[in-house]
Parts: C-alpha cells; sequence; structure tokens
C-alpha cells in the first residue's frame, strides 16, 4: 500500500507477457476518441500505436503489420502526424528505413502550437469586432468570443508552467523506482 501523499504507480509488465489483443483494443479505443475530437481515423490509429510502444518508435512495416493497414495507409497517416508535429521521422542506423517517433512531449507541443493559433484568431476577432462594431449584436457576440480566447490565452501560460513542475516531479519519482 502507497504512503500518504504518494500515488500507487500501477505493477510493471512484461512486454513479453502482455495480451496483445488487450493492447490492440486499447490502440483502437484511444484511436477513436481521437476521431470523436476531429483527428482523422487512420492518423489516431498510428498515433495511439506508436504511444502504445514501449519504445515509441516504430517503422513503416512495424505499424503496418500491427495495424493490418497497407504501407500507404501508413504513410499517409504520419504525413499528417509529421505536418501537426505530433511524431517525427528518423532514419533507422545503418538502413535507409524511416522510423516515427511520437513525441515525448505531444501534447505540450500540441497546446503550445494551439497558443500561436489562438494569436491569430485574436487579431482577426479584433478586426472583426472594429469591423462590426461593438456595440452591434454581431459585434458584441465576436468581442465575446475574443474575450473568452484571450482569457483561454492567459490560463495556457500558467497551466504549461504547471504542468513542466509536474512533469518534471513524475519523471523524478519515475527514476527513483
Amino acid at each position: 500500500m502507497a504512503e500518504q501523499g504518494q500515488e500507487q504507480r500501477p505493477a510493471q509488465r512484461d512486454p513479453e507477457k502482455r495480451d496483445a489483443g488487450a493492447v490492440s483494443e486499447f490502440v483502437e479505443r484511444f484511436a477513436s476518441q481521437l476521431v470523436d475530437a476531429g483527428m482523422p481515423r487512420m492518423p489516431s490509429r498510428v498515433f495511439a500505436c506508436l504511444l502504445a510502444s514501449d519504445s515509441g518508435v516504430l517503422t513503416s512495416a512495424e505499424l503496418g503489420e500491427r495495424l493490418q493497414v497497407s504501407p500507404a495507409a501508413v504513410s499517409g497517416a504520419v504525413r499528417y502526424l509529421s505536418q501537426v508535429n505530433m511524431v517525427g521521422r528518423e532514419r533507422e542506423p545503418g538502413s535507409r528505413r524511416d522510423r516515427y517517433r511520437v513525441h515525448s512531449d505531444q501534447w505540450y507541443e500540441a497546446l503550445t502550437r494551439r497558443d500561436s493559433v489562438i494569436t491569430r484568431w485574436e487579431a482577426t476577432l479584433r478586426d472583426g469586432v472594429e469591423s462590426l462594431g461593438e456595440t452591434s449584436p454581431a459585434g458584441h457576440r465576436i468581442g465575446e468570443t475574443l474575450a473568452f480566447f484571450e482569457f483561454i490565452q492567459g490560463e495556457l501560460a500558467g497551466m504549461m508552467e504547471r504542468w513542466r513542475n509536474h512533469r518534471d516531479q513524475l519523471r523524478a519519482g519515475a527514476k527513483e523506482s
């Protein structure tokens, strides 16, 4: 039993003894949730598969085999994931084969990129309020939308700093185990 104030960690499983069906079910379930959130289906499956691999690195052939999909499907998915900086491409040492690596801080990176998108939206929304007039119904609605994104932008910086501190504590605890 964990001492008070300490998080109890799940027992580590030997990768050789994992239930491949349960892992596949997790990959498909998480991919489905990513699809529900707006990510295309095949990139969702590839991302979840990479995330569920111990190394976080797989070749196109390994991804195709695990997901039972064609090389073309894997290629399109990793192209999408590369464009949104959720995976990186690297050369397998001594080979011409590419490997795909899920970024260790993919969620942090995705939110950080969102920060620049929000900044652009804010500028456009300010122009919209000015164009429509802040007292018009449309100008008021756009002004409220602008206020929402300004609020989110202000909270995001503090939240990301708290996350980095929390992540560092998690990593330090994992090294001690």
